[in-house]
């Protein structure tokens, strides 16, 4: 017999959130590292609020919240608020209870900034990495070092002349139209964005075309793959290899060092600040290079080398995913700042995914 297509709600129900959700769905073992990590976390945001005045929205939530918004590539905070709604499997994960009302997106993004300004996200990165430390993940002695570009929230035609002047001939009608820069010199030491300053012009190669960026960099541990720092300076030339000496510096361990890097690395002044810092060089060779590679043989004849040319393109992971996943390929915020802690939350996700599947993924006594 066929059944009526009608809905009898029950007056009261039993049931938790906890029961909708799946025993072995990943988001399980992540939400306890997670949990593990903000009380951890709690002396720090019991700094950043006052002890009277209306309650706000707990940091806590927020930050699930935020990751959330990683896990799902969920672009915006209004269609997070909205997910927030209905979804139970996101209710469940940032602790919302069923009758709980879901915050406005306005008052969810002025939260958000607040713990922007107070460096929350280094905060839980770090914690993590402490989380992952205790589970005895980290060998804290071979390293790879890489960098990304990250394409700004602003056009090119928000890249004017500083001085005031007006460079871009009108290459035809409408509201939005082409603008005609043939023949015109646009570097950064003329232009800026009138949309976002601190994006610089930059071009990887001279095959690929010049957009308005920023530089991501990630050093990465070589026996998990987890990032053990992560950073956004101003695309440029030099960005990389500045950054990497400064991830190497943040990285406190007095023992010898190994880092594996690309060809863009392969620069004497790198190779130079390396070994001063007992880092050894795993960089690979640019015979192309004027005057040829700075890696010789005394570098290369190891078996550490080989091995070190090997995993350091396991790096290429994370920033995969970032770009896939975390919508990092081209950035939604504006300011260096904003971005850097868009990086930083997106690289503390993909840790956290990682480090909940290495107990089924790694066998136990694997190393390096």
């Amino acid at each position: 017999m066929r059944g009526g297509d009608a809905m009898q709600e029950s007056l009261f129900t039993l049931a938790k959130l906890d029961d909708f959700v799946p025993t072995d769905h990943p988001l399980r073992s992540i939400r306890v590292l997670v949990n593990d990590a903000l009380t951890a976390m709690n002396t720090q945001f019991n700094v950043i609020y006052a002890d009277s005045g209306r309650d706000s929205i707990a940091p806590e939530k927020l930050i699930r919240a935020l990751l959330l918004q990683v896990f799902y590539s969920i672009r915006s905070e209004r269609q997070l608020c909205e997910q927030l709604r209905y979804n139970l499997l996101f209710r469940w994960f940032v602790r919302v209870a069923l009758d709980d009302p879901i915050w406005d997106h306005s008052t969810f993004s002025k939260n958000r900034d607040r713990l922007l300004a107070h460096q929350v996200v280094e905060g839980l990165f770090a914690e993590v990495m402490r989380l992952a430390d205790a589970r005895g993940l980290l060998s804290k002695e071979h390293f790879s070092v890489d960098g990304t570009l990250i394409q700004a929230w602003a056009s090119q035609k928000s890249f004017r002349p500083k001085d005031g002047s007006d460079d871009q001939r009108p290459g035809g009608g409408g509201r939005n139209a082409q603008a005609d820069w043939k023949g015109q010199p646009r570097t950064n030491d003329t232009h800026a964005s009138t949309t976002d300053p601190d994006a610089r012009t930059y071009r990887k190669s001279h095959n690929t075309a010049s957009i308005l960026c920023y530089q991501g960099h990630v050093l990465m541990e070589n026996r998990t793959g987890l990032v053990v720092s992560a950073v956004v300076t101003h695309a440029d030339g030099f960005g990389e290899r500045r950054a990497a000496l400064a991830m190497l510096d943040a990285v406190s361990d007095p023992g010898r060092r190994s880092v594996g890097a690309d060809k863009a690395y392969d620069t004497t002044d790198f190779i130079t600040a390396c070994r001063e810092r007992k880092v050894t060089p795993h960089v690979a060779c640019n015979d192309t290079r004027r005057g040829g590679s700075a890696i010789d043989a005394r570098t290369t004849r190891h078996p550490g080398y080989r091995l070190s040319q090997i995993i350091r393109k396991r790096i290429e992971e994370p920033f995969g995913w970032g770009k896939t996943v975390g919508r990092l390929r081209q950035t939604v915020f504006r300011g260096l700042q904003r971005v850097d802690q868009q990086f930083k939350l997106t690289m503390t996700a993909s840790n956290l995914l990682r480090i909940a599947r290495i107990p089924i993924a790694v066998p136990c006594g694997a190393t390096r």
